[in-house]
Parts: C-alpha cells; structure tokens; sequence
C-alpha cells in the first residue's frame, strides 16, 4: 500500500554499465571485454569453466540496489536497460522481474551500441517526470558520465537525485551532479571487494547475492540460486521465517545507514519492510503484532518498550559483523 503524501521514488537501471562495471573491479580493469563476456553462454557444453566462476565471483545483488531505492520512499517504476538477448545479462531476468523491474530491450545496432541505454535511458527518465509530477526521487544505476546532463535536469526539475555505482567506476562529475551517490560495495548487506567471501553465492529473495554479499533480502517469490559453473536451484518454498528475520536485518540496516541512528522507530521499520516486500505479514507468520515479530529475533533485533513509541535496533553483535 502506497503511503500518502510520502516519497515517490523512480529507478533506471543502465544495466550494461553495472554488469561490466562490477566484473572489471573485481577482476581487474577492462577485464570484461577481454574475457569477451559479451558473448559467453554458460549453458554452452564448450563455456570456459574458468569463465563462469568468474561470473559468478561477479554476481550483482540486484535486490541490494532496489532495496536501497525503497528506502526513500514507494518505488513508482523500476526500469533496467540492456541487451536483455545477452546470456550475461539473460541470466538476471527471472529475478528482476520478479522484483517487477521492466526491462527495456536495446537492440545494439553496432558492434556494442555504446551510449544505447545512456540515450533512451534520459529520455525516459525526462518525459516520467512531466508524465509523473508526484516524482520526488530519481534513483540512476550507473557511474557514467554520460548521465551528468540528466542529474541536473533532474535536480532543476525538483527531484532529489541519487546515483548508484560501481567504485572505480564511477565519475566524479556525476556525484557533484547528484543530490547523493552511493558505490555499490557501501550498501548495506553487501561486502566490500577484497573481503573475506563465503564459498558459494546465492540468492534470497529473488535477486542475485554474489560472493561477496554478506547478507540478503527476501522478496515475493523468493528464490535462493546456488551457481556452481552453470546451475540454478529453485527453492521457493524456503522457510518463510527464515526469510522474514533476513527481510528485518536489511531493513535495519538500511535504516541506520540512512538516519545515522541505532534505534528506529518500530513503525518506520516495519513501513521499510512492506516496501521491500509487499507480502510481508507478522500475523501471516503467527505474532499478533509487529512487536511480537521483533521480540522472537532477538539474535537480530533489539526492542525498546519503555516509552510509548517503540523502538528497534540491530543487534550490536549483527551489527559489527
């Protein structure tokens, strides 16, 4: 349910970019092209083994990036931009979709279309914001210099801006440009490259969770994908309270991250949830109130009763992990 009156928030996702932008700080710079990713098939019997785990190692958490977004407000439209016919990119689909991205299909009309999405990605970005006056917040998936013009038109227009992107990837100009920029490694529930990784990457709640996530957020229709070189596990029938508790620890920590505070309102919290997931219901789970919900995951959350607005918090031990 939308909130009234609170913020409206679009997302454009320059696809390519973050794919391409991701492999190469983790692998190396101009990694991608070399590897020609492009064009690699895992599903092909010839796939360079080496290749896919390479991929894999790279995995975007999509869901970390949306979450993020939902935490300024009621996503009004998420759109990613890519060659969507790419087996690279191919292998997102499932889950964007059912985070109910719309994904908008660049037919390259060169050797790579460079600037394809940059161009239709502004132009739709401009024509939703007369289309949709009620936007407040643009949130643009990129590092791009290229999107530098769309920032400020953005900010002209009277929309608070926010850019998402890859570090080492991600022009100066543009974070000058926007209102707030964030690297991909600085959101919360994803470990920085370079640090200690889990053996195997995942996805719960239908978005992708590479090696490097240390946590992740559950979303309707959630899926956990185990990669080895080239398999995908459907487990959507994982405990659904397995799933909640995760679903509370990024809320928490996206909320902290935003208003710099330990303890937030129990409200808030829950309103950060049911954005994250719509589906989300403490009674459907068996509590009688939000408050019950949080009390029964006291490894994850804490609870203060003592005034009348309830407030919550990470765990400390959680939250120095």
């Amino acid at each position: 349910m939308n909130e009234p009156g609170g913020a409206r928030v679009a997302v454009y996702i320059d696809f390519d970019n973050i794919v391409i932008s991701r492999y190469d700080q983790v692998h190396g710079r101009s990694q991608f092209q070399r590897d020609k990713v492009h064009g690699f098939n895992r599903a092909d019997r010839s796939a360079d083994p080496d290749i896919a785990e390479k991929l894999r190692r790279a995995t975007v958490d999509v869901g970390a990036v949306i979450d993020f977004a939902s935490s300024f407000g009621t996503l009004v439209l998420t759109r990613a931009y890519a060659d969507w016919s790419a087996p690279v990119n191919a292998d997102y689909r499932g889950q964007l979709v059912s985070r109910a991205v719309d994904l908008v299909q660049l037919f390259p009309t060169a050797a790579y279309a460079k600037n394809g999405a940059d161009i239709r990605l502004a132009v739709d970005a401009v024509e939703d914001m007369f289309r949709l006056p009620d936007l407040t917040h643009m949130v643009i998936v990129a590092g791009d210099s290229d999107y530098i013009a769309l920032a400020q038109r953005c900010r002209r227009l009277g929309r608070y801006v926010v850019g998402v992107g890859v570090a080492g990837s991600t022009s100066r100009s543009l974070a000058a440009a926007c209102d707030e920029l964030v690297t991909y490694d600085a959101l919360p529930g994803i470990t920085p490259t370079g640090a200690s990784q889990p053996p195997a990457a995942r996805t719960t709640g239908a978005q992708a969770e590479p090696e490097e996530s240390g946590s992740a957020s559950p979303a309707r229709g959630s899926r956990r994908t185990k990669r080895s070189a080239a398999a995908v596990t459907d487990l959507d029938s994982e405990d659904p309270q397995a799933l909640a508790t995760r679903l509370l620890e990024r809320a928490l920590r996206l909320g902290q991250e935003k208003d710099d505070a330990d303890w937030l309102h129990s409200s808030a919290v829950k309103s950060q949830m049911r954005r994250m997931d719509p589906s989300f219901s403490e009674r459907a789970l068996g509590y009688r109130s939000f408050s019950d919900f949080v009390k029964s995951r006291e490894a994850i959350a804490e609870l203060d009763e003592t005034d009348p607005v309830r407030l919550v918090r990470l765990n400390p031990a959680v939250a120095a992990q």
